[in-house]
């Protein structure tokens, strides 16, 4: 008996030998020819192979089928079974293009949608909240507006020129502040995510909340009401991250700050206690520090635990300095709130505060999507497994950002998407992170990439490494701020440069000069042999790469 299937999903020989080799994997199956240009499968079987086993076959493998018209039983049975025949809805309508289904409209989402569409592919978008994401909405662009704004105030306050000019208290209209900070938003929100969306005629959005019916359908409901199934060819999950809570008795019902909450307040605390010392909780810290709120931070271990440990050591001074409260290796272990007052309780004793932040961390977002259905697997943190193509253990279900076990970086969210989205149509593209630059926006700010030296060392490379402090960088004496240092790790031997970590200044200025460093294998030598252009802060870069070979002391300002 010959039997002929609409496939969905192929986008190559490739994807039609898989096909072909699913069905002919069906006990009863004779032979089975695909053509993927087509999109069509004919399978010849024994009258009793089942319809519904054939397109099972095909489904496991990571695609779409249907009976033709004209192959399916017109009363709506099986021939042989009796049972009633569940038809699939089609993943295309009368078009050919792939129907790729992207949940979520932040970073990685857009890169995927529009690269998937520049590629032929037609999307279907789901959101179930605000158009855009975290970055430009909670995220990377008012935090940097309100950390930029602190640090204005800051330098009114007090700045190193203050003998020749005049320092005054600022005053803090946080409201006006927060106008501003929010009108930036909405205007970006637009222009790069809605405006975007709308005039797209190959992008439907649809509003609601996505999850799972199984590995092909997805079942969407509105936010304004009822439900929607559609079966898609590809799908990227691109559904974020949530702040994180810690399970401390007593904070459940409490008023406490996350992210989301601090950047959207319209007040600043007299004291605001911050839990957590990590990159959020540092930048906030200091922001509200500066904009006039007396901050107490308590560390679980020491700041900025994960990385050189200098950095960390080095910032608590700078910020104890600037009269931020650090305290490390301090737990709460109860909370209580009454008369709008936060008291926690601490080893040694009380802390009562205005304001709370809880800044530890960030939680994928994967609960509400019955990832199961789909045979999408997932960490034990609820981050959605990847590989360097973005697949997840669903071969044509991918994932990216925040809501996967990649770093959480909008950029590395958007390189991911595209990347994605070449994958899903047919092309072959990795997303390689060995030289990833990261910044921590406090001041002085932190840059790092590549490895610092225990990471190396734990791969089994002999290092050499450089500090050099900016005290010997002609910027940083010429700004009268010499606090941090610029480090070089190097393989032993070579002098290859493996990573750099900086505490300056602008130092997410400088690090993406590193990464291209590291990424173009250059030694600390060759760096050292480059022309930067002095009075720049990554001039810091070549002097730190020519202390490996001589005292830069001993040289004249700008000497090559």
């Amino acid at each position: 008996m010959k039997h002929q299937f609409e496939i969905t999903g192929m986008t190559c020989t490739a994807c039609a030998t898989h096909v072909r080799q699913a069905l002919e994997a069906v006990p009863g199956v004779t032979s089975a020819e695909v053509a993927w240009p087509q999109g069509r499968a004919e399978v010849e079987a024994e009258a009793r192979v089942d319809l519904d086993a054939l397109s099972a076959a095909v489904t496991k493998a990571g695609y779409g089928a249907r009976p033709r018209p004209g192959d399916v039983p017109p009363t709506g049975q099986h021939a042989d079974s009796g049972e009633t025949q569940r038809q699939s809805t089609p993943s295309r309508n009368s078009e050919s293009a792939l129907h790729v289904a992207v949940i979520g409209s932040g970073g990685a989402a857009m890169a995927c949608a529009l690269k998937a569409v520049e590629r032929g592919a037609r999307v279907t978008l789901i959101e179930r909240g605000t158009i855009g994401g975290t970055c430009v909405n909670v995220g990377c662009v008012p935090s940097k507006i309100l950390i930029r704004a602190a640090h204005i105030a800051h330098l009114r306050r007090e700045s190193p020129f203050d003998r020749g000019i005049a320092s005054c208290a600022p005053a803090i209209d946080r409201p006006t502040l927060l106008a501003q900070q929010q009108g930036r938003v909405e205007e970006l929100r637009h222009a790069k995510y809605e405006h975007i969306l709308d005039s797209n005629p190959a992008i439907t959005v649809l509003r609601g909340e996505a999850r799972f019916s199984d590995a092909h359908t997805l079942n969407v409901r509105f936010t304004e009401g009822g439900e929607r199934s559609f079966v898609f060819d590809r799908c990227l999950i691109a559904t974020g991250a949530s702040p994180a809570v810690p399970p401390i008795p007593g904070l459940a019902g409490t008023p406490y700050w996350t992210s989301t909450e601090a950047l959207a307040s319209d007040t600043v605390p007299k004291h605001l206690a911050v839990i957590g010392a990590s990159v959020v909780a540092v930048e906030l810290a200091q922001a509200f520090a500066r904009l006039g709120s007396r901050v107490t931070i308590l560390a679980r271990s020491t700041l900025l635990s994960h990385e050189d440990p200098v950095i960390g050591q080095m910032l608590a001074t700078v910020f104890r300095e600037e009269g931020i409260e650090v305290r490390e290796h301090t737990q709460a272990s109860r909370i209580a709130y009454a008369n709008d007052k936060f008291a926690l309780t601490l080893p040694d004793g009380e802390l009562i505060a205005d304001r709370l932040l809880i800044a530890t961390g960030r939680t994928p977002n994967t609960d509400a999507l019955a990832l199961d259905a789909a045979d999408v697997s997932i960490n034990p943190q609820g981050a959605i497994a990847i590989d360097q193509g973005m697949r997840t253990s669903a071969p044509h279900i991918y994932a990216a950002g925040d809501c996967t076990d990649q770093p959480q970086f909008v950029y590395v969210a958007a390189a991911a998407g595209t990347r994605a989205a070449i994958n899903m149509t047919g092309g072959e593209a990795a997303l390689d992170l060995s030289a990833m630059p990261a910044v921590i926006f406090t001041d002085p700010q932190v840059a790092t990439v590549g490895l610092n030296e225990a990471q190396a060392q734990a791969t089994g490379i002999e290092t050499d490494s450089r500090t050099l402090t900016l005290d010997n960088i002609p910027r940083a004496l010429a700004n009268f701020d010499t606090r941090g240092f610029i480090k070089l790790v190097a393989e032993a031997g070579t002098g290859r440069l493996l990573g750099v970590q900086a505490l300056a200044g602008e130092a997410g200025e400088l690090i993406q000069t590193a990464a291209l460093a590291i990424r173009n294998r250059m030694s600390v030598h060759d760096l050292a042999d480059q022309l930067f252009p002095y009075l720049t802060m990554v001039e810091g870069l070549k002097l730190a790469a020519q202390t490996f070979s001589r005292d830069v002391s001993q040289l004249s300002c700008c000497a090559g």
